[in-house]
């Protein structure tokens, strides 16, 4: 997908993703706020700050790295009284009130982190408590409360209520479970098998790449570091009913997509087709967790070859996206195509705790040291058409979750 949460996407409440941009970057604006001395990246984190920072000590926990205190203490002190997350609140002294805008997909990454690291189980409870609370008479969830329903946003909620050790089935509005809502979401194999986004304005459904690796992931009730299947099998596309076949089918349909050259693609406005560096490691895991590792070796063997500047530009939440396509098929992140992706992810923020032999032996230093290689300019430009109304769909801890 990319790093998922780029500056004004969240800004447009309604988008939960966007196209990869390219990898060369313009300079990036200085940022508006401070950047925290606890937070992962060295970009503005307004729009992205919970999101970036959950996946970062999710994906650091999944490579057996104990995060820094100061990373972890800055994540917790974001949640407001209710239990929801907004993706940056500058001065966490100060109350939510409600012309903050709080958010399912950093409460729920923020719950999927939480739960991983252990410890915060209060904390995470809360989020969950808040997240039912909003939940659609159709049993999803939109980015913002209220908002119509879309994959993205359920199938991260789905992963976030795995976490915390509830049963989304069992997760009910209207007499409708996350899964019911995703199963709507999904298109039949005569149009490919994916997932739509959510509805047009008709209420048509269009197949999305991006909202489809969320959409298989979330339908199998794992996370965004889900893990492989453990039997291989290649997917193939049948009559919908279940949760687990619409998975089945979404994979299907990227396994197709990613078929030919090994990585979807993405479009921005005016340019040509070009790599979605994204999406393409949130499809590994995806067809990694419906059909075994095997299954995604096309695809991870680009992302091995081509994502070290990628991320290197985007930082911390691309660094833990292919982390967890890493982890998915059970391939060292600490020598991916060259590169130690963990080590990379942790220079971007406050440098873990020791955690012995798997991380080259860190003590514990809560220095401020930060990769300014964030990418953040483009993520700006893009954001821009966004906030337009440009914008597509998504995504989704280390343990596994119960399938539905």
């Amino acid at each position: 997908m990319n790093v998922r949460r780029s500056a004004a996407v969240l800004a447009a409440t309604a988008v939960i993703g966007a196209a990869t941009p390219a990898v060369a970057a313009s300079p990036s604006p200085t940022p508006s706020v401070a950047i925290p001395s606890g937070l992962y990246g060295s970009t503005d984190p307004t729009y992205d700050g919970v999101w970036r920072q959950s996946l970062a000590l999710l994906a650091q926990d999944t490579a057996g790295v104990k995060p820094a205190g100061k990373a972890v203490d800055w994540l917790t002190g974001q949640q407001c009284a209710n239990g929801s997350f907004a993706a940056f609140r500058a001065d966490p002294a100060q109350a939510c009130d409600a012309k903050l805008m709080v958010d399912s997909n950093s409460t729920a990454a923020a719950v999927q982190a939480l739960a991983a690291l252990g410890g915060h189980e209060a904390a995470a409870d809360k989020a969950v408590g808040w997240l039912k609370s909003v939940q659609n008479a159709d049993g999803g969830w939109g980015y913002a409360p209220g908002g119509a329903s879309d994959t993205n946003s359920t199938s991260v909620v789905i992963g976030a209520l795995a976490a915390a050790g509830e049963k989304p089935a069992e997760v009910v509005k209207g007499g409708k479970s996350p899964y019911d809502a995703l199963v709507e979401l999904a298109l039949p194999c005569a149009a490919g098998g994916a997932f739509a986004y959510q509805p047009d304005k008709q209420g048509k459904l269009a197949a999305n790449a991006d909202a489809t690796a969320a959409g298989v992931v979330g339908a199998l009730g794992e996370g965004l570091a889900a893990e492989a299947a453990a039997k291989t099998a290649a997917a193939t596309c049948a009559a919908l009913g279940t949760p687990r076949q619409a998975a089945a089918n979404g994979a299907a349909y990227l396994a197709k997509s990613v078929a030919k050259d090994g990585y979807l693609t993405s479009v921005l406005p005016g340019a040509e087709n070009q790599p979605d560096y994204g999406n393409t490691a949130d499809a590994v895991v995806a067809l990694a967790a419906q059909g075994g590792a095997e299954q995604a070796r096309g695809p991870l063997a680009w992302l091995q070859r081509n994502a070290a500047a990628w991320a290197k530009q985007s930082g911390p939440a691309a660094y833990a996206q292919l982390i967890f396509a890493a982890h998915a098929t059970g391939t060292d992140p600490r020598a991916f195509g060259g590169t130690d992706l963990v080590a990379a992810l942790n220079a971007t923020g406050p440098t873990p705790q020791q955690t012995g032999k798997a991380t080259g032996g860190l003590q514990r230093d809560d220095s401020d040291e930060k990769d300014s290689d964030d990418g953040f300019g483009v993520w700006w430009t893009v954001g821009v058409f966004l906030v337009a109304g440009i914008g597509i769909g998504f995504l989704i801890s280390g343990r596994r979750k119960r399938r539905p």
